[in-house]
């Protein structure tokens, strides 16, 4: 088949357009001349390989992307994303998201080359009652996964996978976006969680992406702090909420005669690792406390630096400070020890595992290192 260089250029314009990115960028990144660069964009002549590769590398994306005539990135999702939302997301933002979809393309990849197995999960809502969706959508999930009444989820990152959710936490310029889903062609379902939060807020909003992912027919959500203005994103909060803290479990915590004090919205909020704002209503919604001692418990809050995310827990000094930078980035322990087996099975070479953690070579061993103490598999 004829390399089709119209739907190259297309695709270049648009991948120009998503990264907000001008041709002076463009050439100053990749070395390629604003003549030549014209050339491309106009679809007038054919890149060589090397330009393929090249501007691959600029906009991380597979190189297969540019040549394929198949859906082989989230193209459209994304389009739909900054046409709704294009204001919320800053040139850094973008860049974000488009590695964030790179890695879950690459992930995808991986799960399917080793043979990873998931437990696929599908919901769909009936009626009207949008609080009872989650409600139902929640307990059906922890059913699935094998959680009990008394049961918390320990790691609920970990449960997506199990379902085949590509899960990645990243920061973002825009502290006010909590979470990003989206239904990528190839990779499935994909959530990004805006590693701005502290941890106990990251876990609520990955629980509230996935109630858009399983109850909506939208192939792309933006959620945003603090937002609860409609229908879906008050179902959303209360999947979250049932999916985390079950309402059994709240029932059966023992306090004092005196009832929930601050004292033990603290304590449980650490166990359960969620906020005590998230933790006030859901005492207050599930019938454990009254209207009046919700609004006593008001304003009381952990400190940040008491939300430590498990990843650097035990780290320190300069390790700790490299490994946030890593996280911030979006490579978990997780994803970078699915890249290392795959390394070490030979699956992947180290310069398609540099690519593939938007490293380059030289880093790689440094990197492995920093996250070689095991993993989840």
């Amino acid at each position: 088949m004829p390399f089709d260089r119209a739907a190259f250029a297309d695709k270049l314009r648009r991948s120009k357009e998503h990264l907000a990115v001008d041709d002076g960028e463009i050439a100053a990144g990749t070395g390629i001349l604003d003549s030549r660069l014209s050339v491309l964009l106009a679809g007038s002549g054919d890149p060589t390989e090397d330009e393929v590769l090249i501007l691959a590398d600029f906009f991380d994306c597979d190189y297969k992307f540019f040549i394929s005539t198949e859906k082989l990135a989230a193209f459209e999702q994304t389009d739909n994303l900054y046409r709704k939302h294009g204001t919320a997301f800053s040139k850094d933002d973008r860049r974000s998201v488009q590695q964030f979809l790179y890695l879950c393309e690459c992930e995808a990849w991986l799960w399917k080359t080793v043979g990873r197995q998931t437990n696929t999960f599908s919901f769909a809502p009936k009626g009207s009652f949008f609080k009872a969706h989650g409600e139902q959508a929640a307990r059906e999930l922890r059913k699935q996964l094998g959680y009990g009444d008394g049961e918390i989820p320990s790691d609920l990152f970990r449960d997506l996978r199990r379902i085949g959710i590509h899960v990645f936490r990243r920061k973002l310029v825009n502290s006010n976006i909590s979470g990003v889903m989206i239904w990528h062609p190839s990779a499935g379902r994909c959530i990004l969680v805006n590693y701005h939060e502290d941890l106990y807020r990251q876990r609520f909003t990955a629980a509230h992406e996935l109630a858009h992912a399983l109850m909506e027919d939208s192939e792309v959500n933006v959620s945003f702090s603090n937002d609860g203005s409609n229908l879906a994103e008050v179902r959303a909060n209360v999947f979250a909420s049932h999916y985390l803290v079950p309402p059994e479990f709240l029932k059966s915590i023992a306090v004092s005669e005196d009832g929930w004090m601050e004292s033990d919205l603290n304590l449980w909020a650490g166990k359960l690792t969620v906020s005590t704002q998230m933790l006030r209503i859901a005492l207050k919604e599930y019938g454990v406390i009254t209207g009046q001692r919700f609004d006593e418990l008001k304003g009381i809050g952990m400190p940040r630096n008491q939300k430590i995310d498990p990843e650097i827990a035990n780290e320190s000094g300069r390790t700790r400070e490299r490994k946030s930078a890593l996280l911030e980035r979006g490579l978990s322990f997780h994803y970078v020890n699915e890249c290392v087996e795959a390394l070490r099975n030979g699956y992947i070479s180290h310069a398609r595992a540099a690519e593939m953690m938007l490293i380059s070579e030289d880093d790689l061993s440094e990197i492995t290192t920093l996250f070689s103490a095991g993993g989840e598999k």
